[in-house]
């Protein structure tokens, strides 16, 4: 992806996120200089991947098949001392953009429609050699139990959420004539490097091809190796 495109979809989320009333931590809006004089007081928003997150999955086209995020809070896998258990995320779907089918290996998260359009969510449960299952689904939407068949959709209006357990298949995207979608999702301690499957190879960090200063920095810029 262009770092140009990257600016253009941060600028068209912040003025989505302003419409709908949700503020975002002041370090969203820190650029390349703002960052250069950040010591080790903020070691734990470069450990602990917060921040922006903007990926077209390696398909080349981000309206149709990508998704925005930004990591508000997180633990950390590799540290002992970190004791936090917990992560929010911020995201972003747009009308018909589709997040591909993928589990987690451990972490099971909330996703709750906070305002826009409505959410579809298919599921699959997964075989023991991690393709999908022809089996039925058991998921929570707002605390009540649902059994469905193999690869059922889910419909989230503003205000509803789901459950998703670990190795537990899921497809997102906006549904169609109903506006983006702006989601939080609640979950255990994330690490997108190592903690999902997705059915199909896909590219989960797209390489940004640098026409222009970053408007505000992702996560992958300043995040240190895990060691």
């Amino acid at each position: 992806m262009k770092r140009s495109e990257l600016n253009q979809i941060m600028r068209e989320a912040v003025q989505f996120v302003q419409a709908m009333n949700y503020k975002l931590p002041p370090f969203a809006y820190w650029n390349a200089e703002k960052w250069s004089g950040k010591g080790e007081d903020y070691a734990e928003i470069r450990e602990n991947m917060l921040g922006w997150d903007i990926t077209d999955f390696g398909s080349g086209n981000f309206i149709q098949t990508g998704l925005l995020l930004f990591t508000v809070r997180n633990g950390n896998f590799h540290q002992d001392s970190c004791q936090k258990t917990y992560a929010e995320k911020l995201l972003i779907v747009e009308e018909g953009q589709v997040t591909p089918l993928h589990f987690h290996w451990s972490k099971m998260e909330d996703i709750i429609n906070r305002g826009g359009g409505n959410l579809m969510v298919q599921m699959y449960s997964s075989t023991e050699d991690d393709q999908l299952a022809d089996t039925p689904i058991e998921v929570s939407v707002d605390g009540r139990k649902l059994n469905l068949p193999a690869g059922s959709t889910v419909r989230l209006t503003p205000g509803e959420s789901i459950t998703l357990p670990p190795r537990l298949y899921h497809k997102l995207w906006g549904e169609e004539g109903s506006g983006k979608v702006l989601i939080t999702e609640i979950s255990s301690v994330n690490d997108d490097r190592i903690d999902n499957r997705f059915l199909e190879p896909i590219g989960r960090f797209p390489a940004i091809e640098e026409d222009e200063e970053p408007l505000y920095l992702l996560y992958t810029d300043y995040l240190p190796p895990v060691s």
